[in-house]
C-alpha cells in the first residue's frame, strides 16, 4: 500500500450505497443534518478529511440539530441495553462503586432538569470519578456556555466513532 492510497476501511465507507452510508453516519451521531452533510462530501481521500468535515458540520449545527444529536446518547452510567457503543464508551462507570453510581444518577437528573438534556461528555478513557467531577463543574455553567461545551464533546465523540468506522482494515 502506498502512502497515497485510501485506507481499506475508508474505501469501504466511500463505496457504501447512500442509504447504508447514511445509516452508518447516523449511528455515529444522531443528527440528521450532520450525517447528510458528511454523506454529501463523499468520497473522502483520508480519514483526516472525514474528521475535518465532521468538525465543520458540528460547528454549523443549529440548536435543534444539537438536541437531536444529544437525544442519541444515554445518560452517563446508564448505557442502553444491547448498545455496545455506549457501554464501551462509558466503561469508566461500569466498575464504579454503587455510591458513585448513585451520585452520578442524582447529578444526571439535576443536570437534565437545569439544561433539558442529558449530561454529555466524551467518556472514552475517563474514570467514573472524572465524569462525576465534570458534571459537578459544568452544572454551574450558563446554558449558552454549556451548549458550546456539549458541541465540543459531541465533536470528540464523533471523531472516535468515525475512526472506528473507517480505520478498521
Amino acid at each position: 500500500m502506498t502512502s497515497t492510497s485510501t485506507p481499506p476501511g475508508l474505501a469501504r465507507f466511500n463505496a457504501l450505497e447512500e442509504h447504508a452510508a447514511f445509516a452508518a453516519l447516523h449511528e455515529a451521531c444522531a443528527s440528521t443534518a450532520w450525517a447528510r452533510r458528511l454523506l454529501a462530501a463523499r468520497p473522502y481521500a483520508t480519514p483526516e478529511s472525514l474528521y475535518s468535515a465532521s468538525d465543520a458540520a458540528m460547528a454549523d449545527l443549529t440548536g435543534a440539530d444539537l438536541e437531536e444529536a444529544m437525544a442519541g446518547h444515554p445518560p452517563i452510567g446508564r448505557p442502553r441495553p444491547g448498545d455496545p457503543t455506549s457501554a464501551r464508551e462509558q466503561s469508566g462507570m461500569a466498575g464504579a462503586a454503587e455510591g458513585l453510581k448513585a451520585e452520578m444518577l442524582e447529578l444526571n437528573l439535576a443536570y437534565q432538569e437545569k439544561f433539558g438534556h442529558v449530561f454529555l461528555i466524551c467518556a472514552t478513557g475517563r474514570t467514573g470519578e472524572e465524569m462525576r467531577d465534570a458534571v459537578k463543574e459544568r452544572i454551574g455553567n450558563a446554558p449558552g456556555q454549556e451548549r458550546e461545551i456539549v458541541r465540543t464533546e459531541l465533536g470528540k465523540i464523533n471523531r472516535i466513532r468515525l475512526a472506528r468506522l473507517v480505520e478498521a482494515d
